[in-house]
């Protein structure tokens, strides 16, 4: 049996948030953490926005996370760049969260003859860029991508995401992008290196059986799946694989804090 975890990584969608507004609990659930002094950090496969970015868009909704506790697929994917070939380059289909973060690890980003083409999510794929990026692979740029999400959410519906593009890149190069984002536990593994914890004493607590829950056992994390977000009960059954625990919602997490 597992010992009271000592840090905790969370997934934000479904699990602190629903559309803008905080879900009953969460912010309890953030206070609790800073009260014990627990590390922590606050997941999303969201590539768009910094950290900065999100931890305002946080605080609108009623929640206090400081930028250095905001874990995106952009900074995963710059980190693991920067370790890959520091100092590279790279052409980038992406907006502020993902040039930002290739900048801080000291990336140039060009479109011409670059190490990597870096796929990110953006709210306005164009035509050309997509066609450059396609070019750049068959000329020998390796292919990146943030996260394997193939739809993201929007007041309208299911907007074309990240997924979706590289399927399209992929067919006309032939080549297979590397994933950062979840489900690759690597998202994890340098989610623990920033927080300095190891995985046998970390929970990750999420909504999503296919990303948050078999990421986070691939890591070796203890995972709390909460209800309150995209899986229902009924769904947990079809999956080969199970969560630590199985609450209704981040409210019930507190207690284990």
């Amino acid at each position: 049996m597992r010992s009271k975890p000592q840090c905790w990584l969370t997934d934000m969608d479904g699990v602190l948030v629903r559309e803008a507004h905080a879900l009953p609990g969460a912010a309890d659930f953030l206070q609790r953490l800073v009260e014990k002094k627990r590390p922590f950090l606050v997941l999303t496969n969201n590539s768009i926005f910094t950290p900065r970015d999100l931890a305002a868009r946080l605080t609108r909704s009623g929640l206090s996370v400081p930028e250095a506790a905001i874990w995106t697929s952009a900074l995963a994917t710059a980190d693991f760049l920067g370790d890959q070939l520091p100092g590279g380059s790279a052409y980038v289909i992406g907006e502020a969260g993902l040039t930002t973060a290739l900048h801080e690890v000291g990336y140039t980003l060009t479109d011409v003859e670059p190490d990597f083409v870096v796929l990110g999510e953006t709210r306005t794929y164009s035509f050309e860029a997509i066609t450059k990026a396609v070019r750049l692979i068959l000329a020998g740029a390796r292919f990146i991508a943030t996260n394997p999400d193939v739809t993201g959410p929007s007041a309208e519906g299911p907007l074309p995401a990240t997924g979706s593009v590289a399927a399209m890149i992929t067919k006309a190069t032939g080549r297979e992008p590397y994933f950062v984002g979840k489900p690759n536990p690597m998202m994890f593994r340098s989610a623990l290196n920033r927080i300095e914890a190891h995985s046998e004493s970390t929970c990750m607590v999420g909504d999503r059986m296919d990303t948050d829950v078999v990421a986070g056992i691939e890591a070796g994390l203890e995972t709390i799946l909460v209800l309150s977000g995209s899986t229902t009960r009924a769904e947990v059954e079809r999956y080969p694989f199970r969560p630590s625990r199985m609450l209704d919602s981040i409210a019930d997490v507190i207690e284990l804090v």
